[in-house]
């Protein structure tokens, strides 16, 4: 129902920025939140950041002050502006939707794009 296609990963150095973007096509009516998760060689996948229909934003203690989540309009895009990165940012990145389909809650997940800051 939902499909996400993200882009924009890519290898910076440290203090570097980079700009994730993810599109979502399908019913994107029915999507309540999106958001951006990581995940990093041996680690568990992780919260980075999530912002609602409402456009209330969330994020990991970890990121604050250094990224930001932002929606466009139509609210079928969402972006991740990463500035300060560190090398412990390194991970792959994956877009998350939340969406509701007869009061359900569901996932969906992007493909992955990866982030690499090197020292």
């Amino acid at each position: 129902q939902v499909q996400l296609v993200e882009s924009g990963g890519g290898l910076v150095q440290v203090g570097g920025s980079l700009r994730l973007s993810c599109e979502a096509s399908g019913i994107v009516s029915i999507i309540v939140a999106m958001g951006w998760y990581r995940q990093a060689p041996g680690n568990e996948r992780e919260l980075v950041a999530t912002i609602t229909s409402g456009d209330v934003a969330n994020y990991a203690d970890s990121v604050k002050g250094r990224f930001t989540i932002s929606r466009t309009n139509a609210k079928n895009t969402v972006y991740l502006q990463m500035n300060s990165l560190k090398t412990e940012d390194t991970a792959v990145y994956y877009c998350n939707a939340v969406f509701r389909i007869g009061g359900i809650r569901y996932d969906g997940w992007g493909q992955g794009t990866q982030v690499t800051v090197s020292s």
